[in-house]
């Protein structure tokens, strides 16, 4: 899996012509810092305030979006009907998928491409071209089906 960083996400910005403004760059790393806690705009708006008062929720939605076109992010929405935002990882080809627990919200990540021979089975049956999928699993988490046993 290829790391991201801020240096990568400067230069794909800079390549289509986007400069890495501090706000850009503030948010850009509230995203690294909180990779796996797929945050919402309002919660990435909410941990920026804190260091940097003078940013408006607009930008934070104006960047995020911008980071969405260019595919340095994805928008997914889960359950509670929030746009969350996810960093795509460079070397997976497609979105990767999620592990949800429907007792605690806990989202996990799966990266390896489960649905490789599901794809190619689209493209020849329905004559489709795949460019990407999003798969969600739902479930109860490992630390949640230790607590239900535990009652």
């Amino acid at each position: 899996m290829t790391e991201l960083s801020l240096n990568t996400i400067k230069k794909q910005l800079q390549e289509a012509g986007f400069k890495l403004t501090p706000q850009r760059e503030a948010t850009v790393s509230v995203l690294l810092e909180k990779e796996k806690e797929h945050l919402s705009a309002e919660e990435i708006f909410l941990l920026l305030r804190l260091k940097h008062p003078d940013i408006g929720l607009a930008t934070v939605y104006r960047t995020l979006e911008i980071l969405t076109e260019l595919n340095i992010t994805y928008k997914v929405v889960f359950e509670d009907g929030l746009s969350r935002y996810d960093l795509r990882r460079t070397s997976n080809e497609h979105f990767h998928h999620h592990l949800l627990c429907i007792e605690c919200g806990n989202i996990e990540e799966i990266h390896e491409d489960l649905l490789g021979e599901v794809e190619k089975d689209v493209e020849a049956r329905y004559q489709f071209v795949v460019k990407d999928h999003r798969l969600t699993f739902h479930g109860i988490c490992r630390d949640c089906q230790q607590k239900l046993r535990n009652k």
